[in-house]
């Protein structure tokens, strides 16, 4: 059976733009029929793919047009930047969905032609931000022209010199949303633990570093220490943001330097 190619009047094509593609080929058209009829005809699988090319030309109606692959990620892109920068100055509550697309540059009321939820947001940012924290850790931590703990000194200070070069505004995405957990949405618990199981675990390897470097005691418990260092990262975070100032970092790395290496 030949392949056919069905029109209905669904479709508002008229007669009278379809004649000129057709030619001599409207004989397929009987002398009653009309486009304007809820009756389909059919034209064979040669007059489809002789004249498809001219159909699909026809112009289309008004409407939002498609978005391009591209550009609907860069938009995603550019609304996750704009979350991001958000959410490590102020919470997740007090962030507003019209705020963010302003900022992104986008039109009111398009945020959800991007994302599902502000949930499913939330928890992109979460991720975005870890992976650049990550970066952060890795590149500090992994470098080998310092020792393991210039590599932790370093971390301080490439974070300290962030938080500066943003006036003391912003501070860190994961401590800010741990701090108002109990009115999050329950999914970002666990993903905020996650994150900051991932950072101790970079840490705990640069302590086991330290040690077999001999700059700190083999007698330290270097999960522990991990740990350690970074319920002590977040409130000294929280206090610089507080109080504008680089202080709180400052007094909290020497304490724990000192603390650290005071045992070999």
């Amino acid at each position: 059976m030949p392949f056919a190619f069905f029109i209905s009047t669904e479709f508002k094509f008229k007669e009278a733009a379809l004649k000129p593609l057709l030619g001599n080929k409207s004989k397929y058209f009987t002398k009653n029929s009309s486009l304007q009829t809820r009756e389909l005809e059919i034209l064979d699988a040669r007059l489809y793919s002789e004249n498809m090319n001219h159909i699909t030309s026809i112009k289309q109606p008004r409407g939002r047009p498609s978005k391009s692959t591209q550009q609907t990620d860069e938009n995603r892109q550019r609304l996750t930047a704009v979350g991001v920068a958000l959410l490590t100055k102020k919470g997740f509550g007090a962030t507003g969905l019209d705020e963010i697309t302003a900022k992104a540059g986008l039109p009111k009321g398009s945020f959800y032609a991007y994302f599902d939820s502000k949930e499913a947001f939330g928890l992109v940012l979460i991720d975005a931000y870890a992976k650049f924290f990550n970066e952060m850790l890795d590149r500090a931590f992994l470098n080998e022209a310092h020792t393991p703990l210039e590599r932790l000194n370093n971390f301080i200070l490439e974070a300290r010199t962030n938080m500066a070069k943003y006036d003391f505004n912003r501070g860190c995405l994961v401590g800010n949303l741990g701090v108002e957990i109990y009115s999050l949405p329950g999914a970002f618990r666990q993903r905020l633990v996650d994150v900051f199981s991932d950072w101790q675990g970079k840490t705990e390897t640069c302590f086991l570093a330290a040690q077999a470097l001999g700059e700190i005691s083999p007698d330290i418990n270097c999960a522990t220490k991990a740990q350690s260092f970074w319920i002590g990262w977040e409130g000294a975070i929280l206090r610089a943001k507080l109080e504008r100032r680089a202080a709180p970092i400052d007094i909290f790395k020497t304490d724990f330097l000192e603390n650290l290496t005071r045992q070999r």
